[in-house]
């Protein structure tokens, strides 16, 4: 082999051994008769000594390497004298008896360090060379480690990975599908998955009553930090169980990660929160728990004294924001323009500092008494020194601007520590969603969902109240995985599906495949399916799941890497059946 030992490796009582490295060039430092340089790899950097007294041949090819040059170097492991403890390999370097450059390099666009000059175009470009940094291969190795835990756990419980197709059927219903045109059969497609939702349902019915597959999936969506259009999921299926059985198998899957990834232990089960709980308190249904904050109805108290604002509003909420009444104006008229983003989508913004002498200021002054506001604040619940904030117009957005301001707050007060991990899970979502441009209920999680068992008769007669065998597991803020228990009963599907407006005759064009199974004989299942992505990036401290994916699209699904997608030639789109519409006459 090139190397007998890897440059992470040698330790002190290595001293006096004779050993071949390969590597990198990280950096030299020429001090005239010695020359120092960092040979990196992927398991760390040892520092080599050229010296020109003892070997000037030697000496003097050390000083034509440049950056990233690839070689090969045997010498002598000593003792360091001006040892590095910051770098496991900090106490020994090597005395370079021989050097074999085995590939030369051009200068690289930005310095391969873990504070590197390359912005994120340059980097995703030059991903190769990105992925050399200590903190991105960091991150892969992170990412390989889950992985292998996720098995370990599910191995242990009994679970079995079955492999599905990527060449899939498109369905209605979720995100657009990526589509793949069929050279064999002209003017149809295939679809790649944005799930394997519908198959690992029909593994319920073949018997295999504990499946699991890490899986590529694929969404043609706008793009964000936590989204890419092809991502990786945690795909689980269970048979003969209820929720509980489901919520607490996987409960177990995250306290195996957290141990194994993090050291860390949950003594208390994971909390569960209903979803109508999770908007009125934290005006979101993933809510982060790592601080309090909570939202609080203030509509009764602050109506009918003469403040149109508050006077012509359906709702009305305050967060009380510890420690912030000295906010100066700079500082709340920024929270001001925050909320008025459209992301946020409030009108205005109301405070009141709630002063450690006990007294309460307002920028509503005018309309409130001091025993008013006094009581306003500590029914919001604040304390002396602390500063509340109150959103109001239609409940639902003023909740969901609530909470995006309660986050935004909790940045700014430091609040979000990215070392404490405090999970949640959210039960019973709605089961459906009403679109008041298409007219009609959309399925919350897809249409294979099962209602409650106690709201099922009320599916055709108030579908809007209706709740279902849903639940997600958060994070921090992050939903880290959702799934529920499935319709298994082909009667109870099809109702489904005409309530999604769907005719008999359309479900079975789209998902005969699935009803005619369950004529066979389907056991009660349910699942739940993990992003590995953002999972992955959770347990690393961030908030983009591209730092964690070896060769990620940017923010226009793009690999400019490999400059992809692009176009293919006429022979190609002749072969498909296909042809390039004019976006001019469009």
């Amino acid at each position: 082999m090139h190397r007998t030992h890897n440059c992470g490796e040698l330790r002190l009582p290595d001293a006096g051994k004779r050993v071949s490295l390969c590597g990198w060039i990280q950096r030299s430092r020429d001090f005239g008769g010695m020359t120092f340089t960092d040979l990196r790899d992927r398991y760390g950097i040892t520092q080599l000594v050229f010296n020109m007294d003892e070997n000037p041949v030697v000496c003097k090819k050390a000083r034509e390497l440049g950056r990233e040059f690839v070689v090969r170097v045997t010498g002598t492991v000593a003792e360091r004298s001006n040892k590095n403890l910051k770098l496991p390999t900090g106490e020994i370097e090597i005395i370079v008896a021989e050097t074999e450059v085995l590939s030369k390099s051009e200068l690289p666009p930005f310095t391969i360090e873990d504070e590197t000059d390359g912005g994120d175009e340059l980097r995703m470009k030059y991903r190769y060379l990105d992925l050399r940094r200590a903190t991105v291969r960091d991150n892969i190795i992170l990412r390989h480690r889950m992985a292998r835990e996720v098995r370990a756990y599910m191995d242990g419980e009994g679970f079995i990975d079955v492999e599905t197709p990527v060449l899939y059927k498109s369905t209605p219903e979720g995100a657009r599908d990526y589509v793949v045109p069929s050279r064999i059969h002209p003017g149809e497609f295939y679809a790649l998955p944005q799930s394997p939702q519908t198959l690992k349902q029909l593994l319920m019915v073949a018997g295999f009553d504990r499946y699991y597959q890490i899986v590529k999936c694929f969404r043609d969506e706008d793009l964000r930090a936590d989204r890419q259009p092809e991502f990786t999921q945690i795909d689980c299926e269970m048979s003969f169980v209820t929720q509980d059985d489901i919520l607490n198998t996987f409960e177990g899957l995250a306290r195996h990660l957290f141990r194994q990834i993090k050291g860390l232990e949950f003594p208390e089960p994971f909390r569960r929160m209903p979803y109508s709980e999770a908007l009125a308190m934290y005006g979101s249904d993933k809510p982060d728990l790592r601080f309090g904050m909570e939202i609080h109805d203030i509509t009764g108290l602050v109506k009918g004294k003469d403040f149109p604002v508050f006077d012509q509003a359906d709702y009305i909420g305050s967060i009380s924001c510890p420690g912030a009444s000295e906010f100066t104006r700079k500082q709340t008229d920024e929270l001001t323009e925050f909320v008025k983003r459209p992301q946020v989508g409030a009108k205005g913004l109301v405070y009141i500092k709630y002063s450690s002498d006990g007294s309460a200021k307002s920028s509503v002054d005018r309309y409130y008494s001091q025993p008013e506001l006094e009581a306003l604040v500590k029914n919001a619940g604040a304390r002396p020194g602390d500063l509340v904030l109150i959103l109001a117009g239609e409940r639902g957005s003023t909740l969901k601007a609530l909470g995006e301001l309660r986050l935004e707050m909790g940045n700014r007060l430091g609040l979000r520590d990215r070392s404490r991990f405090v999970p949640v899970w959210v039960v019973d979502f709605p089961l459906l969603e009403w679109d008041n441009e298409a007219g009609r209920y959309f399925a919350m999680h897809h249409p294979f969902t099962s209602p409650k068992p106690e709201d099922s008769m009320l599916l055709e007669s108030d579908p809007g109240s209706v709740r279902a065998n849903a639940y997600d597991l958060v994070i921090n803020g992050v939903e880290i995985g959702g799934g529920s228990v499935r319709i298994s009963d082909s009667n109870l599907q099809k109702q489904m599906f005409r309530v999604l407006g769907f005719t008999d005759e359309e479900a079975q064009k789209q998902f005969g495949f699935l009803l005619n199974a369950f004529r066979y004989g389907a056991p009660p299942h349910g699942g739940i399916a993990f992003g590995f992505d953002r999972w992955t990036a959770l347990m690393g401290g961030s908030d983009s799941i591209r730092d964690f994916i070896a060769f990620p699209k940017n923010n226009s699904a793009r690999d400019i890497m490999i400059d992809s997608p692009s176009p293919v030639t006429d022979t190609q789109l002749d072969e498909l059946s296909l042809r390039i519409a004019d976006r001019r006459k469009r």
